[in-house]
């Protein structure tokens, strides 16, 4: 039995369909409008950390990061370029809960799809335009389609297409970085582990590690300086001999794992500044159209589920009168922490590059900085929504 309230959403990466689980699970009529004509995802890892796997669980999805994910231990490290050792990677939330995996991204959109009931996804669905009424609001369509529900969704990431409306001066920030990404199977790797992470880290650039897909794959990502603007694009293709001699003299693991690459792509980092806003009447801002950051904290795919399973949550809390106003209760428990999260992230990029040259500091900063993690970790999204809901007088 649903509530009778009507959400729609537009976009159907991984906060939209992790978002439309959400309020599956509350009762809550769901729509979703996605702009690609199929639920798919090029190769990509995702990291997902204990704030985020207890809210897949909690809509049911734990099995399913079980079967697709990696987990990744306690044998997990930082090194310098070189190899030597600098300080153990954090996989804990603060209670000793090891739920931290690595994920092909598109395993996690297969899998938050297949739990929704087909009729409520749409493909080739591109928003352009957004009409309020006391009421309710309605989303058109490039295909001509409208969508009408009591609240709108804009889950479309960085390019949001309904962004403009909440807040038209928000701009895309490069971040002077370009990444090479891919994946190698990883039993080309003999000894190869398939539960670590390991991050080298040297003058401007650093390199990641991490399995996917029960640790069969090893994605790997090479960050190094841009030459020049670039344009943000994840299917660039990257030259295989270009990023060996980025990491040239490095770990000769590093060099093990690049001999067997193939294909790579290459892309340029963008974030934006944290915004003032994310909300108007009945539309609201989520993931990657609200906060997007850059992946030094690996906190993008995890932002976006905290946000979604607040939201679901407070509608699901709201009768129909109330929605807009649970809208904005949403958006003040979710923006103080995701705008730290945004510039934690590009401080740590700059940790990472040791972009102030002092190495000893960099590596204490880079041990002490486990502490944050476990705060980050830690934190119980569910837990901030209940206290919030709480009668008061």
């Amino acid at each position: 039995m649903t509530s009778g309230k009507r959400i729609v959403i537009v976009g159907g990466g991984v906060g939209g369909l992790f978002l439309a689980n959400a309020l599956i699970a509350q009762g809550i009529e769901t729509e979703l409008y996605e702009q690609a004509s199929a639920f798919s995802e090029i190769g990509a890892g995702v990291y997902l950390t204990p704030n985020s796997i207890r809210q897949l669980e909690r809509v049911g999805l734990g099995p399913a990061v079980q079967e697709f994910g990696a987990l990744v231990g306690e044998h997990s490290r930082y090194y310098r370029f070189d190899g030597a050792e600098i300080a153990p990677v954090q996989v804990t939330d603060p209670s000793g809960w090891n739920a931290t995996y690595g994920m092909h991204r598109a395993d996690l959109i297969e899998f938050l799809r297949r739990a929704l009931p087909p009729e409520m996804l749409h493909t080739g669905h591109r928003a352009t335009s957004l009409e309020q009424t006391a009421d309710g609001a309605r989303v058109g369509f490039e295909n001509g389609t409208v969508a009408e529900g009591d609240i709108v969704v804009a889950a479309d990431g960085i390019h949001s297409k309904l962004r403009p409306i909440v807040h038209p001066e928000s701009a895309p920030v490069f971040s002077g970085t370009a990444v090479y990404r891919g994946l190698v199977p990883r039993e080309l790797l003999g000894d190869w582990r398939p539960d670590v992470w390991q991050m080298w880290l040297g003058p401007g650039k650093h390199f990641l590690a991490f399995p996917v897909r029960r640790g069969e794959l090893i994605n790997f990502v090479g960050f190094v300086p841009a030459h020049g603007v670039m344009r943000e694009s994840w299917t660039a293709p990257g030259d295989p001999d270009e990023l060996r001699e980025e990491f040239a003299g490095w770990d000769p693991r590093i060099a093990e794992l690049l001999s067997h690459v193939t294909t790579t792509f290459r892309w340029a980092l963008y974030d934006r500044d944290p915004i003032p806003v994310w909300t108007d009447g009945r539309l609201t801002l989520l993931g990657d159209a609200a906060h997007p950051m850059l992946p030094h904290l690996g906190q993008g795919a995890n932002q976006s589920i905290e946000d979604g399973m607040a939201l679901a949550l407070l509608l699901g809390a709201s009768d129909q009168a109330e929605l807009p106003a649970a809208l904005q209760v949403y958006e003040s428990l979710r923006r103080p922490r995701v705008s730290e999260v945004q510039l934690g992230a590009r401080r740590n990029g700059m940790r990472y590059d040791s972009m102030d040259g002092d190495l000893d500091r960099r590596d204490a900063e880079i041990r002490s900085h486990a502490e944050f993690r476990r705060a980050l970790y830690g934190f119980d999204v569910v837990q901030q929504v209940t206290e919030a809901l709480k009668p008061t007088g």
